[in-house]
């Protein structure tokens, strides 16, 4: 694994997955930290609770060396290939990304998309800008299209938990009050899909999400029949890839309810937090014995550090 930014860079994420659980338990019965003597530099362009200090402590836990910069503080840099800098743009992101490759032996950057320009978004500019002009290999902690550690950490839980060798796996789209990204739907069923999960996404019309991670996955518009049997119930919001980044307010309430969960095979819970209560979920469902967003949260930590030591020993 040279970089890490999407399923398709992982050759099998079920092993990589099961890795992760390795570290979990392990870490149960040692204190110990090997001192790899290398630094990662965690570039973000948009704010973090989970990612920044999940990463964080994963790098820490592998003695690596963490330096982290949140780029909104009066750093302005331009992305475009053959830009003339006479505005407000100071400097390139072709001298930046080589720069900071002379200081890490890693890059992590989250990014968010604009949820304007589709083209844009979908085409990873500023990640794929920093992919393009650094040395060392780059990780993602969010991109405009996708959140692989967060699906790492999907995987993970839902492999801790499963009773059956192939669970059904439901994706639920959620109602929100604002605009959200697509990202970790997208990664969600791109992991999905490559670990070979019973996975069914459901949604109302409008909130189809791109071919390019949907293709040949079963869509159901009816909430309560694709609920019916579920082994995990993944609530999500995002919006509207078609009509872009706009709002979807169906008749229909979405929120995921005890009612609902009724309708599974006593199905866990997941969300990736942060989520909007009472909105997206009852207090209910995510305060229940059966809820695993906590868990999910805290296995963020064994997912990066799965990551980072892979990336690490193939890069050595």
């Amino acid at each position: 694994m040279k970089q890490f930014l999407s399923a398709t860079d992982v050759n099998d994420v079920t092993e990589l997955a099961r890795r992760a659980l390795a570290i979990k338990r392990q870490a149960k019965h040692t204190h110990l930290v090997p001192n790899l003597q290398k630094t990662i530099v965690l570039l973000f362009f948009n704010p973090s609770l989970r990612t920044r200090l999940s990463t964080e402590k994963a790098a820490r836990n592998l003695g690596i060396q963490v330096i982290t910069m949140n780029t909104g503080q009066g750093w302005q840099l331009e992305f475009g290939d053959g830009a003339v800098m006479n505005l407000d743009k100071a400097e390139h992101v072709k001298d930046a990304a080589a720069v900071i490759s002379q200081y890490a032996d890693l890059i992590g950057i989250r990014t968010f998309p604009t949820l304007t320009d589709r083209a844009l978004d979908y085409s990873e500019f500023v990640l794929g800008q920093f992919v393009k002009y650094a040395s060392v290999p780059v990780v993602s902690l969010e991109s405009a299209t996708l959140h692989p550690l967060q699906s790492l950490t999907d995987l993970m839980t839902i492999l801790e938990h499963q009773k059956t060798d192939r669970p059904k796996v439901v994706l639920s789209w959620a109602p929100h009050p604002r605009a959200l990204p697509q990202a970790v739907a997208n990664s969600f069923v791109q992991w999905m899909h490559k670990s070979g999960a019973d996975l069914v996404v459901t949604h109302p019309e409008g909130a189809e999400l791109s071919s390019q991670f949907a293709e040949n996955v079963t869509v159901d518009y009816n909430q309560a029949r694709a609920l019916a049997g579920a082994d995990f119930v993944y609530a999500k919001n995002w919006s509207s890839f078609s009509d872009y980044g706009k709002i979807i307010s169906p008749p229909e309430n979405w929120m995921i309810t005890p009612e609902k969960m009724a309708l599974t095979n006593q199905a866990k819970f997941m969300h990736c937090l942060p989520v909007r209560r009472n909105v997206v979920v009852s207090d209910q469902v995510i305060d229940s014995p059966d809820s695993l967003v906590i868990e999910q949260a805290g296995n963020r930590e064994f997912a990066a550090q799965a990551v980072l030591e892979k990336l690490l020993n193939n890069y050595a």
